[in-house]
């Protein structure tokens, strides 16, 4: 064995613990920034031996099985060359939901949970029947708007509508896993050009909106992974978003609403989007680090 394999943190009978410790030291070595390492070693450890997320901090004194060391040296390899973590996990949470993760759609991101959540403490949420998730990927936002219908006892149904084939099967396998199939479509399309006139209470979008000439210049972890469809939004990065707020106009029945998440440097002009759509009760909103990264208009 090479110097390399030597210092991958599994080759030692060790328990699991010493696996996680030695597993974020790995990973830091490997450009791993040192706040994310340790919880993800954690993560890989649970995968590995098959542990519920958080259920570690019990069994760190045990020892793992010679297979699950296997799975765990490779895992450990994958992450360190520079594969993301969702991808080398293969499933992510999404409120509340369990999403199979894949290289063909964008990995669900706290921020997407953001704007689904802008979307279930709205007024307009409790009446809706009819919504639509534009560019679905794994089918996190259409899935998480069907599982909190379904708690609340509501029969909203779902649109979930995307590009590429790879995704769509993707999301169909995720709502059906996740008890909600019945309620979730998926459907191939180009934005909500598609969708039924006057169909829909609530359009909802995590549209690309990178510029081009921006995405090149994106980390490796991104750029070199996820599908560059889902994330170059064209020369000025509006693209998608432009198109898909004039075509929800046609979609969207009166008094329903648009609900968008848009880059950070972009919410003046969504804003003027919006308004020159004829959009009312327009919102640019920020997330959770404070930049601007949601907007929301209705249609009169």
């Amino acid at each position: 064995m090479t110097s390399e394999t030597t210092t991958c943190p599994s080759e030692a009978p060790l328990t699991l613990g010493d696996l996680v410790d030695r597993g974020a030291a790995y990973l830091v070595r490997h450009g791993v920034p040192p706040d994310e390492a340790p919880t993800q070693a954690e993560i890989l450890v649970e995968e590995a031996i098959g542990l519920r997320r958080a259920a570690l901090l019990l069994r760190r004194a045990d020892r793992p099985a010679p297979e699950a060391v296997a799975r765990l040296r490779g895992a450990f390899r994958r992450v360190a060359a520079g594969e993301p973590l969702q991808y080398v996990v293969g499933h992510w949470p999404f409120l509340g939901a369990e999403l199979r993760v894949a290289p063909g759609a964008l990995i669900p991101r706290p921020e997407t949970e953001g704007l689904v959540e802008r979307v279930l403490s709205h007024p307009l949420w409790p009446a809706a029947r009819q919504a639509a998730d534009i560019g679905t990927g794994t089918g996190a936002i259409a899935i998480a708007l069907a599982l909190a219908a379904k708690a609340e006892g509501r029969p909203l149904q779902v649109r979930a509508v995307d590009l590429s084939p790879d995704a769509l099967a993707l999301a169909r396998a995720n709502a059906a896993a996740n008890g909600v199939g019945d309620r979730v479509a998926c459907e191939p399309g180009d934005g909500a050009a598609g969708l039924p006139p006057a169909s829909c209470d609530l359009i909802v979008s995590n549209p690309p909106y990178i510029a081009t000439a921006d995405v090149d210049a994106l980390p490796p972890l991104i750029r070199d992974h996820e599908p560059r469809l889902a994330l170059d939004g064209g020369p000025d990065g509006l693209r998608v978003l432009r198109q898909i707020i004039l075509d929800a106009t046609q979609a969207l029945r009166p008094g329903g609403r648009l609900f968008l998440e848009i880059g950070d440097d972009q919410g003046l002009s969504v804003r003027r989007l919006l308004e020159r759509a004829g959009y009312a009760d327009v919102v640019i909103a920020r997330d959770l680090a404070g930049h601007d990264r949601y907007a929301e208009g209705s249609l009169p």
